[in-house]
C-alpha cells in the first residue's frame, strides 16, 4: 500500500522544512520538497500545520516484564510509548528473573514479538560472574550489556573491581552503565540515621543527598577510567550532574568511545519540585539541584549530551509512599519525552532542529540500529505527526501506562502527538492506540 503524508513541517538531519513523505509498505520511498499531483496513493494523510519527526528510538526503559507485570508489561507499556510518538525502544534486564542468562533474554524477546506495539531490543545484564556469557550475545539482536555500578532497583549491583575490569575488557559489545557508588550512599545513609537517631526513613526531599554527586561522579569517573583503559565503548546512563558533564568531550559521536545520556526526568525537574511532587519524582539517580538541571539543559546543545531517553520505570503509586530510603524509586515518563522536549524547544532551551539528533538520529547512530531512526528513502516509516500550540491537559484517561499515574498529572502542553507510525502502519492517532499493531525486533549493524 502506497501512502503519502502532504504537506508536513519535516524536522530531520538539521533541517526544517514543508514537504511531504511518500510511504510504501513497511518502508519511505520519499521525501518530496514539492508536492507530486500526479501520483495516486491508496491513503493520503493531511499533515497541514503539523510537525513530522522520525519516530523517537528510546534507549532506556523497564516495562517490567516479566516478573512485574502487575504494575507494567510489554504491551502496556509499548502502547504508552506510541501514545508518546516512541517507535522503538531498548528494555534493561532488572526484572524477575533477571536477564543475567541467554535462556531469558531469548524469552524477553519472544514476549515482545507477540506483545510489543513498537519496534525493540532488550539489554544483557552484568553480575559479578557472568562476563564469560558475553562473547555468546549476538551483535546484531542486542544492543549493549546493561552494568549497575551502583545498587538500584532489582539488585544488580555488580561491585567487584575485577569483575568490572574483565566486563569492561571482554564485552563485544556497548555497556551501559548505571554509575552511584554504593559506599559513598551507604555512607550518607549512616550520617543520616546518625542525625536522625536512627530513623529508618527520611522526607524525600534528602533523596538528593543521599545518592548525592559525589556518589555520581566517583562512580561515572571510575567508569570513564575502565574505558579508557580497556578501550570499551561506555554508554553512561542518566547523568544527573553538572559535575559528572566534565568526563564528556564535546566532538562528533562517531569519534567518540565514551558517550553521555540524558533523561527527562531530569530535564525537567529538580529538588524544588519535591515540595510539588514528592515520591512522585523520586528516582535513581536523584533528581538534582536547579544548577545541575540548567547545566543539563544546556549540555544538550553543546555536544556533551549524546542521547535524551526516558528512564521509563512504572511503580504503583502505593509503592511510592515513604520517603527517601522507603518509596520506590522511578517514575513513568515514556508518553511525555518528546512533548517535554518540544516543551524545552519553545523555553529557548534548544532549537527544534537538536530534538531528532538526541531522540532519534543519535540512539541509532551510537547503537548502530539499521534502518531506523532517520526520515531517509528506504528506510522504515518509524514518524510522529506532532500539533504545536495544541495546549492540552494531562489528566486521567489521555495517558496509557498500566501503574495508572504520571508526575506529569495536570500539566499542560503546548505540543501534541497526533499520529504515530510504525512499519508503515498507524498505531496511534489522536488518542487511541490501534489494535492488532506490533513492532519488529530492532537490527543492529556491527
Amino acid at each position: 500500500m502506497r501512502t503519502i503524508i502532504r504537506n508536513a513541517t519535516i524536522v530531520n538531519e538539521g533541517k526544517k522544512f514543508v514537504g511531504s513523505v511518500v510511504i510504501e509498505d513497511e518502508m519511505i520511498q520519499s521525501v518530496l520538497t514539492a508536492d507530486d499531483s500526479s501520483q495516486t496513493y491508496e491513503n493520503e494523510i493531511d499533515a497541514t500545520g503539523l510537525y513530522l519527526f522520525p519516530g523517537v528510538i528510546d534507549d532506556h526503559v523497564h516495562f517490567r516484564e516479566p516478573g512485574f507485570d502487575y504494575k507494567a508489561d510489554i504491551a502496556s507499556e509499548s502502547r504508552t510509548a506510541a501514545a508518546g510518538g516512541v517507535t522503538s525502544y531498548m528494555e534493561m534486564p532488572n526484572t524477575n528473573p533477571q536477564t543475567v542468562t541467554l535462556a531469558d533474554l531469548n524469552h524477553k524477546f519472544n514476549i515482545a514479538r507477540n506483545k510489543s506495539r513498537v519496534n525493540y531490543s532488550f539489554y544483557f545484564g552484568a553480575t559479578n560472574d557472568n562476563a564469560d556469557l558475553l562473547p555468546q550475545l549476538d551483535p546484531s539482536r542486542v544492543p549493549g550489556v546493561k552494568v549497575f555500578m551502583g545498587s538500584s532497583t532489582g539488585n544488580m549491583l555488580v561491585d567487584r573491581e575485577e569483575a568490572l575490569y574483565q566486563l569492561f575488557k571482554t564485552s563485544p559489545l556497548l555497556i551501559m552503565a548505571h554509575c552511584e557508588d554504593t559506599d559513598t550512599i551507604n555512607h550518607n545513609i549512616k550520617m543520616f540515621r546518625k542525625k536522625y537517631k536512627g530513623q529508618n526513613d527520611f522526607p524525600v526531599r534528602y533523596h538528593s543527598r543521599i545518592r548525592s554527586v559525589e556518589a555520581c561522579y566517583k562512580s561515572s569517573s571510575f567508569a570513564v577510567q575502565l574505558a579508557k583503559e580497556t578501550g570499551a565503548r561506555l554508554h553512561i546512563a542518566h547523568v544527573s550532574t553538572e559535575k559528572e558533564l566534565s568526563l564528556f568531550e564535546n566532538k562528533p559521536l562517531e569519534q567518540k568511545k565514551i558517550t553521555a545520556e540524558a533523561v527527562i526526568a531530569h530535564l525537567m525537574f529538580s529538588t524544588e519540585d519535591y515540595d510539588r511532587l514528592g515520591t512522585k519524582i523520586k528516582c535513581n539517580p536523584s533528581v538534582k539541584t536547579p544548577e545541575d538541571q540548567l547545566a543539563l539543559r544546556k549540555a544538550l546543545t553543546s555536544g556533551l549530551i549524546d542521547v535524551v531517553a526516558t528512564d521509563h520505570a512504572p511503580h504503583l503509586l502505593n509503592e511510592k509512599e515513604g520517603g527517601a530510603l522507603k518509596a520506590a524509586s522511578g517514575m513513568p515518563m515514556i508518553q511525555f519525552s518528546l512533548v517535554s522536549m518540544l516543551e524545552m524547544v519553545d523555553e529557548g532551551v534548544l532549537p527544534v532542529e537538536r530534538v531528532p539528533d538526541l531522540m532519534s538520529h543519535n540512539p541509532a547512530r551510537l547503537f548502530h540500529v539499521a534502518q531506523r531512526g532517520f526520515i531517509r528513502p528506504g528506510y522504515y516509516a518509524d514518524l510522529v505527526l506532532v500539533e504545536p500550540h495544541a495546549d492540552w491537559q494531562v489528566m486521567a484517561g489521555r495517558y496509557y501506562t498500566k501503574c495508572g499515574w504520571t508526575p506529569m498529572d495536570e500539566r499542560t502542553f503546548k505540543w501534541r502527538v497526533r499520529r504515530t507510525i510504525v512499519n508503515g502502519k498507524t498505531a496511534y492517532c489522536d488518542g487511541i492506540v490501534v489494535d492488532g499493531i506490533r513492532g519488529k525486533e530492532l537490527v543492529f549493524e556491527e
